[in-house]
Order: structure tokens, then sequence, then C-alpha cells
């Protein structure tokens, strides 16, 4: 295994930012950056053998500043939707950017996906640190947040998260890669086909938040609990589905730890990924619309060019007690892994 750190140019506050390469002795290889803590490329083979870089991105850090897609990045404080962008704690309401029609989503106007992040190569590792100050976007405790990314000589992508606070907040991350296996410059995923092993997900309003409700997949296209493609129910005549055109949906994981929550694959170039993760909640997004009018090599990504697979807890949890809870305490350190690995069929 190699970790090669070069520049990545410079923000548009004066900040060094950098990309490191990590590299098996196959060659496949993953490649990440300091700004976002973004996942930017990777390089996996196919049936064949032949590499293929199955993540969507740009070329440039003048181009990832300008983002609003969040491509490869780690979103927070609090990733998806809080209702009218405020939540109570502690007997104190705070209020947050409403960013998202009514909501508030990934964090607000300048989440974490838009700062430079601290980073060192540990080992085979490279790790990205953040300290949120209190009352940044309007959350209450300064927070120290820390990503490790692994890449092995399996290609496995192992993402471990940690945060801690100085006091009460609510906290709820996850990474935003944007994935086809085909490669990022093919067409759409709705040949792809899928496996979530979920028997639930959270019903969702006409603007795609949670409203409480948890309910069953079974007899309706959010069920993916017998593999099948993307695209065989997206247009389906389903109320779920009318809203944004598009699964944008958070799944209720049925396993408990570190365990086996969604099987993508590609028929095309044979290429798998299994996603492990000991989170509860999985949302999947398959992007309606064409995304970046100019992303890699100046490519513009189709609608339904690519499917996010993003691990967190439950959205708008501030608003359900019932969900498990993202209220993160000075007393209980908050550690998570989600696992990519990719293999071929």
């Amino acid at each position: 295994m190699s970790i090669t750190k070069l520049p990545f140019g410079t923000t548009s506050d004066g900040k060094a930012a950098y990309v490191y390469c990590m590299k098996n002795s196959d060659e496949a290889y993953i490649t990440v950056t300091s700004y976002g803590c973004r996942i930017i490329d990777i390089c996996v083979p196919d049936r064949q053998g032949n590499l293929r870089d199955v993540c969507l991105g740009y070329d440039t850090l003048e181009e990832y500043e300008k983002d609003t897609a969040s491509f490869g990045a780690v979103v927070g404080r609090h990733a998806n939707r809080i209702e009218n962008g405020m939540f109570t704690l502690n007997d104190t309401t705070y209020h947050l950017a409403v960013n998202n029609g009514p909501n508030h989503l990934h964090g607000g106007l300048r989440g974490f996906h838009y700062y430079n992040w601290d980073s060192q190569i540990v080992g085979n590792s490279v790790r990205f640190t953040r300290i949120s100050p209190d009352g940044e976007e309007g959350y209450p405790g300064n927070l120290t947040m820390t990503v490790t990314y692994s890449w092995s000589e399996d290609n496995e992508l192992c993402i471990t998260y940690q945060a801690t606070t100085d006091k009460d907040t609510v906290f709820n991350t996850t990474n935003h890669t944007y994935f086809n296996l085909n490669g990022e410059d093919s067409d759409t995923v709705l040949d792809h086909t899928l496996l979530i092993k979920a028997a639930q997900f959270t019903e969702t309003d006409k603007h795609d938040l949670t409203t409480g409700r948890l309910l069953d997949v079974a007899g309706t296209p959010m069920d993916f609990t017998k593999t099948k493609p993307i695209g065989q129910d997206i247009h389906a005549d389903y109320y779920q589905l009318k809203y944004s055109r598009t699964y944008d949906h958070n799944f209720v994981l049925s396993g408990k730890g570190l365990t086996e929550a969604a099987v993508l694959s590609s028929p095309e170039s044979g290429i798998r990924m299994t996603c492990f993760t000991d989170q509860p909640g999985l949302q999947l997004y398959v992007p309606a619309n064409s995304l970046a009018a100019h992303a890699k090599n100046g490519r513009c990504y189709p609608a339904y060019g690519s499917v996010c697979l993003e691990t967190q807890h439950f959205p708008n949890a501030t608003s359900h007690p019932e969900f498990p809870s993202v209220i993160l305490t000075p007393g209980e350190p908050f550690q998570s892994t989600t696992i990519y690995h990719f293999s071929v069929v």
C-alpha cells in the first residue's frame, strides 16, 4: 500500500488544500482531499481487469468550492434534513439556516463540506480533523470531528467517524459520494441492481422531510429486500416517488452492529459494491436531475446518472424522539464505521 500527498491548490480563504492517493499493489486506488473531507476518485477493476473511476466529482479545487451537490463530501454538523430549520434541546430552541425548501439540509449554508480540514497520514490511512466552534451555523457546543479513510489490498474503503463535544448538541453525519459502477463518465444507473437489507423506510412529505411514520417496504416500489434493478420501479405510480420523481428516502436497516446493509452491482462492468455499516439508516438517493455542468473532463452528469448510499441516523430525528437519538453529549463520544467493499461478479 502506498499513500502519496500532493497539493490541490489554495482555497478562496487562503488555506492550502491537499489530495492523498491511496493505492494498493493491484494499482486500484482512491483519492481523497482535505477540502470537505471528500472522496474524489475510486478506481477499481471491472470484470476485464480494467480500472474504472466509479466516483462522480470535479477536476479542480475551484469547482469543489462552487459545488452544490456535496460530491464525495462528509456533511455535517447534521446531515440530511431538519424540519423548519430548528430544534429544541434542553429547553432551548436553536434556529438554523433554511436552505432546502422549508428545511435545514446538510449543516446549513456552510456545512462541513465547505471547509478545509486538517489532515495527516497515519499508518495506512489518512486522517482528517475539523473543530466546529460553538454557534457555528446555529449549533451549540464546540465539536471536534475526525474522519479516517483506509484503503485495503482487497479494494475495501473503510470510513471511520469520531466526534466529541463540550456541550449537548445534535450530530448526524454521512459521506455523500455519488457512485456509478460503469464509471463516472457513463450514463444512467437504472440498470444497476440493488439490495437493501431493510423491511421499512421512513415516510416523507412533499418536501422530502420524514413524517415520523415507518412504512413497510413489502408490496411497494421501495422493496429492495430482493435484488432488483434501480430503474425497475423508479417511475411507479406511488405517492412516495412522485414528490421527487426518484428515490430520496431513508431505509431502516435490519442489522445490528457492523453488518451488511446493501449490495450494488453493475451487469455491464461486473463491479459490485457491498456496503457495511453500524448506522441505523441508509439514505438511497438517485438524483433525478442532471448534475454539474462541468464535472470531470468537462462532463455533464445526466439525470439518474448516479446513486448515493448514505449511511446515517434517521433524518429529522430532532422532531421525532422515537427515532434513534442524534443528541451528542460531552460524556458519550460518537464513533461509527462504514465500509464499501468493491469486487467483481
